[in-house]
């Protein structure tokens, strides 16, 4: 079930000499509990639409399902979904480990350090083999504008993140908005996933913000050739997608990029 993403209010707007009363949209933010067989996993706050994409997503790329299957996704498992006004999700699969009850997502401020980040990593995922078809540096650069053209609700509102997936020729082939980047994320990843499309060999991912160490374990993950921000990495990103075997440009924007190759 698809909601309204964008609310609209009255303002009151300066044109630089006048003041004029116009409608102007704002991008909806509420919070989603994640359950994963009947562990609340996480609670994040998005933008409501692609709930179920999200909460498959978020179990993969984070781990959670120890290569086990999804056998459904629904909301609120034990009461009326309306009750819980959509914002509970349940993921459902033949075998996870136990989940470890969390608050949040993994972040910088997990009290973890750059390197124990990366050996955690390795633990669950293998580097990326080398891609048969790089992608041009030349594509690279024009996938920002590519994507834009996909950005509904950016459009209306100013106020979202963008994630998408591309094609070796710089064609988006899958777009999804929120108001976090991570979400914007997992719902790409959760939508291959639940498609069967993992890991997403040869292929792009395109994140609107800057990119995070992790940006980079979502991409690496669901297995993708590289990733593409249009704005700065931070350095743990970059010694996280050397680690992993991940092309990783940033800055990508007005035709230009920095590209940062694995280190030797």
């Amino acid at each position: 079930m698809t909601r309204g993403r964008s609310q609209r209010v009255l303002v009151r707007h300066w044109d630089g000499s006048e003041e004029h009363r116009r409608p102007d949209d704002l991008v909806v933010e509420e919070p989603l509990t994640v359950q994963l067989d009947g562990m609340t996993v996480t609670t994040t706050m998005r933008t409501p639409g692609h709930d179920f994409e999200l909460a498959a997503g978020f179990c993969f790329t984070e781990g959670l399902l120890g290569g086990a299957s999804v056998t459904s996704i629904r909301y609120c498992a034990t009461e009326p979904a309306a009750d819980t006004e959509f914002n509970l999700v349940t993921v459902e699969t033949d075998g996870a480990p136990p989940a470890t009850p969390r608050l949040g997502l993994t972040t910088s401020s997990c009290g973890l350090c750059g390197a124990e980040s990366i050996e955690l990593l390795r633990e669950r995922l293998s580097p990326l083999p080398p891609s048969e078809t790089p992608i041009s540096t030349d594509v690279l650069a024009e996938v920002p504008e590519r994507v834009r053209a996909f950005q509904d609700l950016f459009g209306a509102t100013g106020g979202v993140h963008a994630a998408a997936v591309f094609t070796v020729d710089g064609q988006p082939t899958l777009v999804r908005e929120d108001i976090g980047r991570h979400n914007a994320v997992d719902k790409v990843v959760g939508r291959l996933l639940l498609d069967d499309d993992l890991p997403a060999s040869g292929q792009g991912l395109f994140v609107s913000g800057r990119a995070s160490f992790e940006m980079v374990q979502k991409a690496w993950a669901a297995g993708f050739a590289v990733l593409v921000a249009v704005s700065a990495p931070s350095a743990l990103a970059v010694e996280t997608a050397a680690a992993a075997g991940l092309g990783l440009a940033g800055f990508v924007r007005d035709g230009q990029l920095n590209f940062y190759f694995p280190s030797e």
